[in-house]
């Protein structure tokens, strides 16, 4: 199977068709027989071989072929004869079927069967053992997997042998499909037992205790390999063991004790399959010292008596000598015995009698045990103590009969020699053993204690003794006396009254206790001294003298707790002794020097009206009086203290005064008054509010406070407007204060603030204000002096006159120097009051050209005068220039810029910023955003560039001059700040390329020009022809043959909702006199009826053309792109709003032609849309009245 097989065929000159059958099933005429993969015919057709090739056959393959030719025109057809392809199939790799789970026990049989699986014809089997063929095998067959295939069963029965574990079984299996037979093997895992273990390490029995033995026990042999366990009298030790070269060994280590003497240590082996353990034993005789040896009884002996010790050897193997030795010489007095010990050992012990004598102290005395068996001895050792008492003593003290003063430290020194022990000295005084004796100092062969006195009385001709002794039992002795001086050994003071008062007389005895020599007594009280009447002495203990005196007094209130002091004074010893007497006088109350009579609170506290009140019985009553009435305990503000002070709670200014207090005990009755002064912040109030004040003249500001106390410079002022001014004079008389203002100013009028301050509390203030009186003052400048308003007669024009003043401001108006009649209804006039300013506003209504375009002539007047401001009505006009042109700040890339606005022609007006460096010629553009701002700031600029800067106004009636007289601002831009991160960008050294691009804005806005003009004829043509009917007007339709007029004029009122720079209105206003909270800017945008479009709905649709820059042949654009850049010609975009054009817009041409500029993102497509929104006029009529052809 799996070879490839070649069933020939040759036909002779075949005519007809040649095919292969295959049990009667024709395979087909072609050679690659489609249908089967493996088969082909195979041979060269031309010699007539049509042979079947089978490729890899299989047992499918196996059947009956024949070779046919097919029928032909000149042939028959031909079938060779049948020929049986058969395919030989070899037997799987065999196995053994037998029971190896358990393993075999040698001396048992065990059946074992080789299987030899699908072959064909069916395998032949030969079973071995270790090579050797077993005999008397039985085999038979059994069909296999698939058809056709047999398996072939061997069996055979094993007797299992010892030296069969680990040898091989084999099974051969073969057949005709093997050139060589297949195998399988399995290996025999038979046990048996060990042999009988034998113990190396201890070659002798007898061993020394401390010895570590390494015992090792090893078994030969063995399947499984012997388990060993050893044993220590049949205690079990271990039962670990290593596999060393198909043998068990097992190493112990023991430390061999003296417990082990006689010790049986066995070994075990066995295992799995022994029939009983094999073991070896061997008995261990130890040799071992006595584990002490003991020296008994005393080795301290008098000279003369017997010593007896003992001698004590523990347990040993074998059993010790013992020898006495004293010094170097050997004791033999001796008596021995033996008897059994511990662990097999023997006990001995030795017990030794000897006389001692002095010569003998401090000699050693050894007993030495030796033990034959281990060569080794032991020792214990003592020092002999031979007792024998001390032969001197003597004293070291000062000499008898001088005297020594009281308190005086004295050294009492004994010594001792001679004697073992040493002496033992004690101290005794008048034969008592003193205990505070140094303790006992040695020297060689004696010794020495000190006594050391602090010397009192009773130390005086006491006699004090050393003894000397030690454990000889004999005592020899030493003796001294000392003479001390000393002081009163006691004081005391003694009185015959049991009472004492005030005014009374005492009578005191002192007495002095013993004293050597006598002593002097004498009295003191306070700082006085005194000398008492004195009594003879008399003897007294410790061989000192007794003295007594008496003292009397006087007795006062002042002496109450007085001490009186009796003193003993020795004149020797410089020294004195003391006592006193404590007086207790009784008196009525009486009040303290210190009692304070006036007593400060501050308002709202409490106040605490202390007493200083002594008396003796001390129970003291005192009752508090108030104007006349008792301080009851119920009312709650009062309450009275455990020392009879008076507290107030919440005190106010009502309880200030005198308080009255009277005291009383069993002894009398005093009393005392005492003043309450109620301090309190201060109020302050106005003495006049407002003050008002002529213009020059002076103004005293007055305040009135209400405080205690009232102190110098408790007042000052302070001004409270926003601006500083020069503040006035201040004094003070008593409770005012006065604020003095000469030659008084408009800058001093407002608010002052007076403030009151005593240190209590918070100040307190007032506030007063001071009127200064003028004449009226009218706020002037361009736009109060011009208003502009259409002339045809259907606008409304409004003039305000606004002036500051006070008192009271009146208004009159003139019309070209004639006063104006207000009964007239074309003219209305209104006043307004705010503060010092009045404001007057005349309504023109119906506007006439020929009728009022004249000049309106404002006075204001009051009782301090006038003021005149002429007013001029114009018709709507282009704005006057800006002026104050000026730079606010500069930077490396920007330049902010402030102007004032001029008059902006009575139309929104907006500004635009015109500027070039110095070395372009043409300039840029940028339209002030948000229009109506007088600052601006100018960005994208480049550094360290020198810029010329202008500025105009614009409104839809054209623009103006530029500021200042066209005057040009000139600025340089800083160095660009050190920063890494912000890349730089060079300035181009010419503009070449500038004029090209300016060359196309200019021709597209001149042809954007010429759209214009032509669009406004087409208008105006439009207009004349197509005019009919009513017009739109002020967002109404006008009646036919009638006239309407605007709800809101023209006025030269800027309107107040317009946001303005502060910066520049604070410019604006310094010529005009009025104040910068004002809004004084017009308004036209709000005006309903015009359709002029103001530039705050205007946003420009244009981005700006920057400048460009040229590095390196690459175009780049500034920054910014916020700004806006046109040619320097007129604005093609100026009337757009006004106007209709039938061109496109201007951002529509420059989108086409510049389209490498850069918009910022959202604000030209916003822009866009605002301007998409404003739609053109639809008739002349809806035309500014100056634009419909008509002059005035």
């Amino acid at each position: 199977m799996g070879f490839t097989a070649v069933l020939r065929c040759e036909v002779l000159r075949a005519s007809g068709t040649v095919q292969w059958g295959k049990d009667g099933l024709l395979l087909g005429p072609q050679r690659s027989l489609p249908g089967f993969l493996h088969y082909s015919m195979i041979g060269n057709p031309k010699r007539g071989q049509y042979h079947l090739q089978i490729e890899k056959a299989t047992l499918e393959d196996e059947a009956f072929y024949t070779c046919q030719v097919g029928q032909s025109e000149s042939s028959q057809a031909i079938v060779s004869s049948s020929v049986w392809l058969n395919v030989l199939i070899p037997p799987s790799k065999p196995y053994f079927e037998v029971d190896m789970e358990r393993p075999w026990v040698a001396g048992r049989k065990y059946v074992v069967t080789c299987i030899a699986p699908d072959a064909k014809p069916e395998a032949e089997i030969t079973l071995y053992k270790d090579g050797v063929e077993l005999t008397g095998t039985e085999s038979f067959t059994m069909s296999g997997s698939k058809d056709k295939l047999l398996n072939t069963h061997a069996k055979v029965t094993v007797t299992a042998l010892s030296s069969d574990n680990g040898r091989q079984l084999a099974c051969h299996a073969n057949n005709r499909a093997l050139f060589r037979h297949v195998e399988t093997t399995m290996a025999m895992n038979v046990y048996f037992p060990p042999q009988r273990p034998v113990i190396l390490g201890l070659e002798r029995e007898d061993v020394k205790a401390g010895r570590t033995l390494v015992l090792e026990c090893v078994s030969h042999g063995g399947n499984p390999l012997a388990s060993l366990r050893w044993t220590k009298n049949k205690e079990v030790l271990s039962t670990t063991a290593d596999v060393v070269e198909q043998k068990s060994r097992s190493v112990i280590r023991l430390k061999i004790t003296p417990a082990d003497n006689q010790a049986v240590v066995s070994c075990e082996s066995d295992n799995l399959v022994s029939p009983s353990p094999l073991s070896v034993s061997h008995t261990i005789n130890v040799l071992f010292e006595p584990a002490e040896v003991t020296l008994w009884g005393s080795s301290t002996a008098v000279e003369g008596q017997d010593l007896n010790l003992f001698c004590y050897a523990s347990s040993s193997n074998p059993p010790v000598f013992i020898r006495w030795w004293l010094g170097y010489k050997e004791l033999n007095t001796t008596v021995v015995t033996v008897e059994e010990g511990d662990n097999g050992g023997m006990i001995t012990t030795s017990n030794m009698t000897h006389t001692v004598s002095r010569e003998e102290d401090g000699l050693k005395l050894t007993c030495e045990a030796f033990n034959k068996g281990t060569q080794f001895s032991k020792t214990q050792s003592t020092t002999l103590n031979v007792y024998y008492p001390p032969q001197k003593v003597w004293l070291e003290t000062p000499p008898q009969g001088v005297p020594l003063r009281s308190g005086t430290t004295v050294r009492l020194m004994c010594f001792s020699t001679g004697g073992n022990p040493t002496g033992t000295l004690t101290w005794f005084k008048n034969g008592k053993v003193v205990t505070n004796a140094l303790k006992q100092m040695s020297f060689n062969r004696g010794g020495a204690r000190e006594l050391l006195l602090v010397l009192t009385a009773s130390d005086n001709m006491a006699a004090y003794r050393c003894d000397s002794t030690n454990k000889a039992m004999q005592t020899i002795s030493a003796h001294t006396q000392l003479m001390v001086h000393f002081r009163a050994l006691s004081m005391k003071i003694s009185s015959r009254q049991e009472e004492l008062r005030r005014g009374q007389m005492l009578t005191l005895e002192c007495q002095a206790g013993s004293s050597n020599p006598k002593a002097n007594v004498s009295w003191s009280l306070g700082g006085l001294r005194f000398q008492g009447a004195e009594q003879p002495p008399q003897s007294a203990q410790f061989g000192g003298v007794s003295v007594h005196s008496t003292l009397s007094l006087n007795l006062s209130s002042q002496l109450h707790n007085q001490r009186v002091i009796c003193q003993s004074y020795s004149r020797v010893l410089e020294e004195a002794t003391n006592t006193f007497f404590k007086l207790n006088v009784l008196y009525p109350p009486e009040f303290s020097p210190e009692q304070p009579v006036q007593i400060q609170v501050l308002e709202d506290n409490m106040a605490t009206i202390p007493l200083l009140v002594s008396a003796n019985p001390e129970g003291v009553c005192c009752e508090w009086w108030y104007r006349g009435k008792p301080v009851k305990e119920g009312n709650l503000q009062y309450h009275k203290s455990d020392e009879n002070s008076l507290e107030i709670k919440n005190v106010t200014r009502k309880n200030a005064g005198v308080y009255r207090v009277m005291c009383s005990n069993d002894e009398g009755v005093n009393e005392i008054s005492i003043k309450l002064d109620v301090q309190y912040a201060p109020s302050v109030k106005a003495e006049k509010d407002p003050v008002v004040v002529n213009l020059g003249k002076t103004a005293d500001l007055i305040c009135v406070a209400d405080a205690n106390p009232i102190i110098s410079g408790m007042f000052s002022w302070k001004w409270l407007g926003e601006e500083e001014t020069e503040m006035g004079e201040e004094t003070q008389e008593d409770e005012s204060g006065l604020l003095t203002i000469h030659n008084v100013t408009r800058a001093h009028a407002g608010l002052y603030q007076c403030t009151a301050n005593n240190d209590i509390a918070s100040p307190a203030t007032v506030d007063m204000q001071l009127v200064v009186q003028f004449k009226p003052e009218l706020l002037k400048g361009a736009q109060w002096t011009k208003v502009a308003s259409r002339g045809d007669g259907s606008s409304t024009a409004e003039l305000v006159c606004r002036a500051e003043g006070i008192p009271r401001v009146d208004f009159s108006w003139e019309k070209n120097g004639l006063l104006m009649d207000f009964a007239n209804p074309r003219y209305e006039e209104r006043t307004v009051k705010d503060g010092s300013f009045h404001t007057s506003t005349v309504r023109v209504l119906n506007v006439s050209a020929s009728l009022d375009y004249a000049i309106f002539s404002c006075t204001a007047r009051n009782s301090r005068g006038e003021d005149t401001l002429d007013i001029q009505l114009v018709s709507t006009n282009h704005p006057d220039p800006p002026s104050m042109f000026r730079q606010l700040d500069v930077s490396h890339d920007s330049v902010t810029l402030e102007w004032i606005p001029g008059f902006n022609g009575g139309l929104r007006q907006r500004f635009r910023v015109r500027y070039r460096w110095d070395r372009s010629t043409s300039f840029l553009y940028m339209d002030v955003f948000p229009p109506g701002a007088a600052f601006f700031t100018v960005t994208g600029l480049q550094p360290i560039t020198t810029y010329n800067f202008s500025v105009n106004a614009l409104n839809a009636m054209g623009e103006s001059g530029y500021a200042d007289n066209n005057a040009v601002l000139t600025v340089t831009t800083k160095g660009r700040p050190d920063l890494g991160e912000v890349p730089t960008v060079d300035v181009p050294e010419s503009p070449d390329r500038l004029p090209v691009y300016l060359t196309v804005v200019g021709v597209l806005l001149l042809f954007y020009s010429l759209s214009i003009f032509f669009g406004v004829r087409w208008k105006i043509r439009r207009g004349q022809t197509g005019a009919s009917g009513g017009s739109m007007l002020d967002g109404k339709k006008s009646e036919p043959g009638g006239s309407s007029q605007s709800t809101e004029g023209n006025s030269n009122e800027y309107e107040s909702k317009e946001k303005i720079n502060v910066a520049a209105q604070r410019t604006l206003l310094i010529d005009s006199g009025s104040e910068t909270d004002s809004h004084v800017y017009e308004s036209y945008a709000a005006e309903s009826s015009h359709h002029y479009y103001p530039t705050g709905d205007y946003i420009p649709p244009l981005s700006p053309l920057a400048e460009e820059m040229r590095r390196l042949g690459v175009t780049q654009l500034p920054v910014d792109s916020q700004s806006h850049l046109y040619e320097d010609v007129r604005d093609g975009d100026l009337y757009q709003d006004i106007l209709s054009s039938p061109l496109p817009s201007s951002s529509y041409l420059f989108d086409q032609r510049l389209h490498h500029e850069r918009r910022l993102p959202g604000y030209p497509q916003q822009a866009a849309g605002r301007v998409g929104d404003v739609r053109p006029p639809r008739r002349e009529s809806d035309l500014p009245f100056e634009l419909r052809g008509e002059l005035v």
